[in-house]
């Protein structure tokens, strides 16, 4: 099933291709509530990632811009969201209750980062999807609402749920670009894998990182197998890599798993920028 998680804080898809950048847009007034900046990305924080059909198991993270919602004079801005799933014929799969928010924005201004997420579970029947997010300024009652389709592939190998943290845990999200000398963990999982006689997998994943040139910053790619202490329950399973920020520049992670019981491999590719802290 697809079970739809709701975030309270931020981030359009053209399928296949990440958005082309944008003019600027004309600033929304207040009381004019606007839904903008809507995105796709790579984990919460991350930057846009290209949505292609998503494997069961993966996770579409959805981010926007509240824009025109009511500030008070504390800085305070009160509002609900709510999300639903519909299938391909306009039937409704899931919906939550409205969440009623109160953040605070010290920095001023009338617009404020929203997120929402929706897991494709392991079983979820192969198709085209809708991800509805409706938001309430409950000072004016003014509401608004994003759609955005998305597809699920047919239950297959692959690397999937695929996000930054700032601890290896996974539990505290990181943008994709970071400071030079800062930390970073990639957090993804592997689905979908095979098992041999002994009902293990046999699955090797590497790492490369690839320069704006797409040659390799290194001389060999980090492997990590997957076979023991996976349990004959376990459908999928969950991997890190530690990647250093430690120069200044636009890089590629590239991400290959190989299932070596049934022949199958696939590639993901993460975009991550390291900034000079000068």
């Amino acid at each position: 099933m697809l079970t739809p998680l709701l975030l309270a804080a931020a981030l359009a898809f053209t399928p296949g291709q990440a958005p082309a950048p944008a003019a600027p847009a004309a600033p929304v007034a207040a009381g004019a509530l606007a839904l903008t900046n809507v995105r796709t990305t790579f984990g919460e924080l991350g930057g846009p990632r290209p949505l292609t059909p998503l494997l069961p198991g993966d996770v579409m993270f959805l981010g926007f811009d509240i824009e025109g919602i009511t500030t008070d004079a504390d800085g305070r801005v009160q509002y609900a969201m709510f999300m639903e799933l519909l299938d391909s014929a306009g039937a409704s799969k899931y919906k939550t209750d409205p969440a009623n928010k109160n953040d605070f924005v010290p920095l001023g201004g009338n617009k404020i980062p929203g997120r929402a997420y929706t897991t494709v579970g392991l079983d979820q029947t192969p198709g085209n999807y809708v991800l509805k997010v409706t938001v309430t300024d409950l000072a004016n009652k003014a509401t608004k609402t994003v759609e955005q389709k998305f597809a699920v592939a047919a239950k297959d190998f692959g690397i999937v749920a695929v996000y930054t943290s700032v601890d290896d845990r996974g539990q505290i999200p990181m943008p994709t670009t970071g400071m030079v000398g800062q930390p970073l963990f990639i957090q993804l999982g592997i689905v979908g894998f095979g098992r041999g006689p002994d009902k293990k997998p046999n699955v090797e994943v590497e790492m490369i990182p690839l320069d704006e040139k797409g040659d390799p910053t290194i001389g060999k790619a980090s492997l990590l197998p997957i076979r023991d202490n996976v349990d004959e329950k376990d459908a999928g399973v969950t991997i890190r890599y530690l990647l250093p920020l430690t120069r200044a520049g636009k890089f590629t992670i590239r991400l290959k798993a190989t299932d070596k019981v049934t022949n199958k491999t696939h590639t993901f590719t993460l975009p991550v920028t390291a900034l000079a802290n000068n």
